[in-house]
């Protein structure tokens, strides 16, 4: 029977890939692109993605939102700020297309990365929190 594993990416549409480009860079360094075709770019994160889509047409999201990992969220949420994101809670925004997403820290989370793609992405410092670490291990996965 086959069991749940991980997810590879996450589509979004937006009302213009080039323009979502230029929002999420100034958001965050570096962004990188996997590749681009058929209205569509592939941003990369390491062994996962995000698809950008053209045509955004539905209205702004509410309850449904894209858990957006990373490694410093007061950083990341102040410059959303400062790109115009329309912010809602503490660490949650809305993108100019109504795309809802949410700001986790991969320090505070379950969520692991392997040391091999945490160096291949330049985070060789990130580590998690004993709160994060407790969780993993009462699954059994951490030591």
């Amino acid at each position: 029977m086959p069991r749940l594993v991980g997810i590879n990416h996450v589509a979004v549409e937006v009302g213009d890939v080039d323009e979502a480009l230029v929002f999420l860079g100034r958001i965050f360094d570096d962004v990188r692109l996997r590749g681009r075709g058929g209205g569509m770019a592939f941003v990369d994160l390491g062994d996962q993605f995000i698809a950008l889509e053209s045509g955004r047409t539905q209205s702004p999201d509410r309850g449904r939102h894209i858990g957006l990992v990373v490694d410093d969220r007061e950083e990341t949420v102040r410059r959303a700020r400062d790109a115009g994101a329309q912010m809602i809670g503490g660490h949650d925004f809305l993108d100019p297309w109504g795309n809802h997403w949410q700001v986790v820290d991969y320090r505070d989370i379950q969520f692991t990365k392997t040391v091999r793609i945490l160096e291949g992405m330049g985070f060789t410092e990130l580590e998690k929190s004993e709160r994060a670490l407790e969780e993993l291990r009462a699954k059994g996965l951490a030591d």
